[in-house]
């Protein structure tokens, strides 16, 4: 699906949405499943906590980078919780789904949790749009022709190679992150305000800075400091590979509206989103977000539910001829890089 789809679309019709959320609450498919996020939690958590107290156990021994592969798969599932509560998939009062983000963010992760809530939410509301979706702004990665040409340097001479060099770059995803969490939170613009809004900031930083200490404390503790700096090398690095895969394929390569299009909510979020078909696996693996088209319609949808909610979505998009797209895993990488590399395209001639 290319970028100038989005004008092949039929014109709007401020009602499609209304009629496919009733269909949705009809199935009982927005009501919360404490059971399932209990069990869910209780894996996770644990499946976390085993992996760091396996790492005091193993002591001072290069099979700690086994461990640290373990626990970049258990960082990114307890950060997929963290997703969920922010969009109060698990409560529907926002005390526990704060307390719960926190916890998982800030104090597990070490991520800002407020930063990231502000962030996503502006990417919900306009996804794939260069001028209000943190997501596809210009920075490391350029996502549109305008961006591109605007690069100089360094920037430039990635901006050619993006789609090689992708998969690379986000093994530095996850140092980022980290960064981009501090700044959110001491960072103020020149006239005093705090850059980026967070309700709880001091409660944040004080989780994040005991994230930092004790994660830093324990490892240098229990090995020496070479093989230390390479578990985080390797924690960190593919902690961020692992993000960065379950998000690319989401959004890349889809259109990216205007303001010239108006669309409505419905075909703003439909068509801008892909799906990636898989098993119970793919589900796990990617955090329910390779039902994205059916997560962007229903944000607080348990992600239990999102299954069971793609056949309803799937036949009301083909009712009203709105393009559904969903595609295999290799396959939406494909077409993400495929986006990157068209994006590259004019620099490499110069």
């Amino acid at each position: 699906m290319t970028p100038s789809a989005v004008a092949e679309q039929p014109s709007r019709r401020g009602s499609d949405y209304a009629l496919l959320s009733r269909r949705i609450s009809d199935a009982g498919l927005l009501q919360r499943r404490p059971s399932r996020y209990v069990a869910r939690v209780v894996l996770a958590v644990g499946f976390f906590v085993a992996g760091w107290a396996a790492v005091v156990v193993v002591g001072d021994s290069w099979a700690q980078l086994l461990l640290a592969v373990v626990l970049a798969v258990a960082t990114t599932q307890v950060a997929f919780l963290g997703h969920d509560v922010g969009h109060r998939q698990m409560f529907r009062r926002r005390g526990p789904s704060e307390l719960t983000g926190l916890l998982a963010g800030n104090l597990a992760v070490g991520l800002s949790y407020g930063w990231w809530v502000d962030k996503h939410n502006r990417h919900h509301a306009n996804p794939n749009h260069t001028d209000d979706d943190p997501d596809v702004g210009a920075g490391a990665l350029v996502w549109t022709y305008e961006q591109a040409e605007a690069t100089r340097g360094v920037s430039r001479w990635l901006a050619r190679r993006q789609a090689w060099l992708f998969f690379p770059m986000l093994l530095l995803e996850g140092f980022n992150l980290h960064v981009a969490a501090v700044r959110a939170l001491v960072g103020r613009n020149p006239d005093g305000r705090w850059r980026t809004p967070v309700r709880h900031r001091t409660v944040e930083v004080l989780l994040l800075g005991a994230h930092t200490v004790g994660y830093l404390g324990l490892l240098f503790t229990v090995m020496s400091a070479g093989r230390a700096l390479a578990f985080i090398a390797v924690h960190q690095g593919l902690w961020g590979l692992y993000m960065g895969c379950a998000f690319a394929p989401n959004h890349k390569g889809m259109p990216m509206p205007t303001a010239a299009d108006e669309l409505d909510f419905l075909r703003k979020q439909v068509l801008t989103s892909r799906n990636v078909r898989g098993g119970r696996l793919v589900d796990l693996a990617l955090g329910g977000l390779n039902y994205q088209i059916e997560h962007h319609l229903f944000p607080n949808m348990p992600r239990g539910n999102l299954r069971r909610a793609r056949p309803i979505v799937r036949a009301y998009c083909a009712e009203r001829g709105v393009r559904y797209a969903e595609t295999g895993l290799v396959e939406s990488y494909r077409q993400a890089l495929a986006h990157l590399h068209e994006v590259g395209r004019p620099l490499r001639g110069r």
